[in-house]
C-alpha cells in the first residue's frame, strides 16, 4: 500500500489538509470510498437557492453604501477573483417581506424591537379605496435591486401579516385564536393589496411569487414579537381564490406560493393537534382540490424545515413522508424548502448564541442535504440574509451601533450549492461502494449529492464530512458518452480554516480527500 498511501499524501497537500494523524487530521482510510455519478438517472430540477430580507434590510439598506455593498455581494456575487476565489454565494432568490406597517405604529405597535417591525406601503384606505405610500420600504427595495442588478432570477415577495389597515385588531398579529387576523370582508382587500404591489414592481423589481401567507399553523400573538396572522385551510384557500383572480384580472405574471407550512408533519399528516390546518398537500392540491389548476398559482409546495431536524432518523423519515406524499397526490408538483435557521434547542446544537464558526453550518449543511437528496427539493431558502441577533438566523451578521459586518461559515456552506448549482441544474443519482446507513452517514459520516450544472455539460458534486478525521474518496461516472474516467475536478472547500476556497484542479482517476469536518464542492472543469 505505500504507493497509495504516497498519492493520499499529495493529495491532502492540494487540498491544503495537513497529512498526520489526531483528530484534526487524522489519516483517510486505506480504501477510498467509490462514489458512481449517475449522469442519465435524472431527479428533480433546481430552482435555486435564497433567503430572505425581512427586518434588517430596512436598516442595512440605508447605511454607507460601502457597508450595504459588500452585503450585497457577499449574498449575490458570482463574481470569482483571479484565483477562482468566489466573492460571495451567488443566491438565486431573494425573498423580499411586504410589510404590515408595524413600523409606522412604533412602540404602539406591541412589537417590542424596531427591528423586527416592517414597513408598509398601505397608509389609508378612503371611501372603500386603498391609498399607498410607495417611498416606504426603501432599504428592503435597495436590497432587491441589489440583488436584480447582480443577476438573481428569482424575487418573491412574501407577507408575514395583512396590513394593519385591514387587520380584525388593528395589529400586525393575531389575539391568538386560530383564525385569520382578517375580518370577513378584508379578504378581497387584501388580495387587492397584495396584487397592488405586484403592479406597482411589475416594471422594476418584477416579483416572480407572492407569498401571501407565513406558517398559518402558528397563532401569532403578541407574545412572538413579529408579524403575522394564523390561517385556517378555509381562509387560506379563500385567499387564494380572490389573490389569484385579482393578478388574472391585472394579467400580471406573478404567481402565488402557498401554503409556507410551518411544520413539515403539516404537509402529509391529517393526525396533527390543528385539524383545520393541516394535511396542507392533499387540502390544496389533491385531485379534488387542485389549486395547482388555477392560472396564478404556482405548481410547487413551500413548507418550512423548522423543529423536523432532530433527531437525525426524523429528519429522514419526515422527508421521506413529504416526498411520498407529493409522488401520490401529484407528481408533477415541486417542493420547495422556503424558510429555515437553527431554532429548535438538541443535543447538538442551539438557537440562541450567534456563532460564526462550522459546527452550526455543518448541522445546517445536513439539513441541506437531507431537503435535497430525500425530500427533493426543488428550491431551498434560509431565513434572515441579514441578522443583527446572538441568534443561529442570519447568512451574514451585523452589529447595529457600530455598523460592523460578519460573514459566517453557514453562508460559505450555502455557498457550497448557491455559487455553483445554477437554476435548471438537474440533481442525479449516485451510488456507494460502502454499506453504511444512510442514518450513519448523516449523522457523522461522509454525505454526497451529485447535480448536472445549468449548462447541461459539467458535473457538480458536493460532499459534506461530519467526521472529525478526513475522508476519501474516487469518483467514476455513467450514462455519458465520456464518463471514462478523464474528468478533471476543481474543489471548492470551506471549513474551521476555509471559506469556499478554491484547490487546485484534480484528475478525474485520482483519489480526492475531503478534509474533516468541511464541505467540499466539486466542479467538473476542462483539461
Amino acid at each position: 500500500m505505500r504507493t497509495l498511501l504516497v498519492f493520499f499524501s499529495a493529495t491532502l497537500l492540494l487540498l491544503g489538509v495537513a497529512f498526520g494523524t489526531g483528530k484534526s487530521g487524522t489519516t483517510p482510510p486505506d480504501d477510498p470510498l467509490v462514489v458512481t455519478v449517475h449522469w442519465d438517472e435524472t431527479r428533480q430540477t433546481i430552482r435555486g437557492f435564497g433567503a430572505s430580507g425581512a427586518w434588517s434590510t430596512q436598516f442595512v439598506g440605508t447605511w454607507p453604501s460601502a457597508k450595504k455593498n459588500q452585503v450585497a455581494d457577499w449574498l449575490f456575487s458570482q463574481e470569482r477573483d483571479s484565483g477562482g476565489q468566489p466573492a460571495g454565494i451567488g443566491l438565486s432568490i431573494w425573498r423580499f417581506n411586504v410589510g404590515a406597517g408595524s413600523a409606522e405604529q412604533g412602540d404602539a405597535s406591541g412589537i417590542r424591537s424596531a427591528w423586527r417591525r416592517a414597513e408598509g406601503f398601505l397608509k389609508d384606505i378612503r371611501d372603500g379605496k386603498l391609498m399607498f405610500d410607495w417611498s416606504r420600504q426603501r432599504g428592503q427595495r435597495w436590497f432587491a435591486r441589489a440583488a436584480r442588478d447582480r443577476g438573481v432570477p428569482t424575487l418573491i415577495a412574501f407577507a408575514n401579516s395583512p396590513p394593519v389597515e385591514l387587520t380584525e385588531n388593528g395589529k400586525a398579529f393575531g389575539n391568538g385564536g386560530g383564525t385569520a387576523n382578517l375580518p370577513d370582508d378584508r379578504f378581497d382587500d387584501y388580495a387587492r393589496f397584495l396584487a397592488a404591489v405586484a403592479a406597482h414592481f411589475e416594471e422594476d423589481l418584477s416579483f416572480d411569487y407572492i407569498s401571501p401567507v407565513n406558517e398559518p399553523q402558528w397563532d401569532w400573538s403578541q407574545d412572538d414579537n413579529q408579524e403575522g396572522s394564523p390561517y385556517t385551510n378555509a381562509e387560506l384557500r379563500r385567499l387564494v381564490e380572490a389573490l389569484n383572480q385579482e393578478l388574472a384580472a391585472r394579467d400580471l405574471a406573478a404567481r402565488i406560493e402557498i401554503p409556507e407550512t410551518a411544520r413539515l408533519d403539516f404537509l402529509y399528516s391529517a393526525n396533527t393537534d390543528l385539524p383545520h390546518r393541516d394535511n396542507q398537500i392533499e387540502h390544496f392540491f389533491g385531485d379534488e382540490h387542485a389549486l395547482q389548476a388555477r392560472s396564478h398559482v404556482a405548481p410547487k409546495v413551500a413548507a418550512h424545515s423548522y423543529f423536523t431536524t432532530w433527531p437525525v432518523a426524523d429528519l429522514i423519515r419526515q422527508r421521506k413522508k413529504v416526498a411520498g406524499q407529493l409522488q401520490s397526490t401529484d407528481p408533477s408538483l415541486e417542493y420547495w424548502m422556503s424558510e429555515y435557521c437553527i431554532l429548535a434547542d438538541n443535543e447538538e446544537i442551539e438557537g440562541p448564541g450567534r456563532d460564526l464558526g462550522i459546527d452550526p453550518a455543518l448541522y445546517v449543511a445536513r439539513v441541506l442535504h437531507a431537503d435535497l437528496t430525500i425530500a427533493n427539493a426543488s428550491s431551498w431558502q434560509w431565513w434572515l440574509g441579514i441578522s443583527p441577533g446572538d441568534f443561529k438566523d442570519g447568512l451574514v451578521y451585523v452589529d447595529r451601533d457600530t455598523k460592523a459586518l460578519h460573514d459566517s461559515k453557514l453562508l460559505w456552506v450555502v455557498g457550497n450549492y448557491s455559487h455553483f448549482l445554477r437554476p435548471g441544474a438537474v440533481r442525479v443519482g449516485v451510488s456507494r461502494s460502502d454499506d453504511t446507513s444512510r442514518l450513519h452517514r448523516m449523522k457523522n459520516g461522509l454525505t454526497v449529492s451529485a447535480y448536472r450544472a445549468a449548462d447541461d455539460e459539467r458535473a457538480v458534486v458536493v460532499a459534506t464530512n461530519q467526521a472529525p478525521e478526513a475522508r476519501s474518496m474516487r469518483l467514476r461516472m455513467t450514462g455519458r458518452p465520456d464518463a471514462d474516467g478523464g474528468q478533471v475536478w476543481r474543489p471548492y472547500v470551506t471549513s474551521a480554516a476555509h471559506d469556499l476556497a478554491p484547490r487546485p484542479a484534480v484528475e478525474g482517476d485520482s483519489t480526492l480527500t475531503v478534509p474533516p469536518r468541511a464541505i467540499v464542492t466539486f466542479i467538473e472543469t476542462p483539461r
